[in-house]
């Protein structure tokens, strides 16, 4: 089990005085067998009132309204939680989806129909011709080692960029541009896994590294697929490595643009772009 502690902290500095139109926050891990959290904290200025709910995927989500203007928007998310997931590759998958190309069970179609569909159906050719290098119709392979030459292909062969900029490269950009960020990698993933029939959602949470100095952490997204026997497996493209305690899952979502940390607007007198700044820190404690 490994204990580690996560804080993040998000900040906007107006040049004046706005009003703060209600902003949704996905900041809570998702809990579980493998996720437990022992304490959470989350302070923000200014005024509000917070409700918390569940969206359609299960993810926490925390609702802020805000009484009074401010030209200072701060939200700190303190959480230190206990993570189990050890051994990511100690799985089994259902005999009759050992091997690619298979068929999902009819009943459970119905459910995955959203995470079957590509998101980016117009850059179908060019995600096809890619993909021919990994599997050509006809052939049958492991269903596990397909997902690992995919995810090890783009780590190895794509250049990692942090970008700032809101939103995802469709993966017809991600294959010209040989480069893109975490979201994106994770996104070319997820559309190459529907191409081929496989249900994949985006995952976003934090990702520990004990090589990062205090601050230099950030947000992280990755990819998880559907596995019968195994269920939803979490596959990242950014470093090649399936999901383990290093990996703390937020929010998951059919469409990689829907789950951002922080999304909100507001109202001011004249026209002005915010400057925001975000730290996160994540650290294990010694046992």
């Amino acid at each position: 089990m490994r204990r580690l502690q996560i804080k993040h902290v998000t900040t906007y500095q107006y040049a004046e005085r706005v009003t703060l139109l209600p902003h949704k926050l996905l900041l809570r891990p998702r809990e579980g067998h493998e996720i437990r959290i022992e304490s959470a904290e989350l302070i923000i200025s200014p005024a509000h009132q917070l409700q918390w709910q569940r969206d359609v995927y299960d993810n926490a989500v925390a609702q802020a309204t805000f009484t009074k203007q401010d030209n200072r928007l701060s939200i700190d998310s303190l959480l230190i939680l206990q993570h189990y997931d050890s051994r990511p590759l100690n799985f089994l998958v259902a005999d009759y989806a050992v091997l690619f190309p298979f068929q999902y069970d009819a009943a459970e179609c119905m459910d995955l129909g959203p995470y079957l569909s590509v998101t980016f159906d117009q850059d179908i050719p060019p995600l096809s011709a890619w993909l021919r290098q990994f599997w050509r119709s006809g052939q049958v392979v492991e269903t596990y080692l397909l997902l690992e030459w995919i995810n090890k292909a783009i780590a190895s062969g794509f250049t990692y960029q942090q970008r700032e900029e809101p939103g995802v490269q469709t993966p017809a950009t991600t294959l010209t541009r040989r480069a893109g960020s975490c979201r994106d990698f994770a996104t070319l993933f997820i559309d190459a896994c529907r191409f081929l029939g496989l249900a994949a959602r985006f995952v976003t949470g934090y990702q520990y590294s004990p090589t990062l100095l205090p601050g230099q952490g950030s947000t992280h997204a990755w990819s998880e697929v559907y596995l019968p026997g195994a269920g939803w497996k979490g596959f990242d493209s950014t470093s090649g490595q399936v999901v383990g305690n290093d990996h703390i899952a937020v929010a998951v979502s059919r469409h990689p643009e829907l789950v951002p940390p922080v999304s909100g607007s507001f109202i001011a007198a004249t026209h002005q772009s915010p400057l925001m700044s975000v730290m996160v820190e994540v650290a294990e404690i010694p046992a």
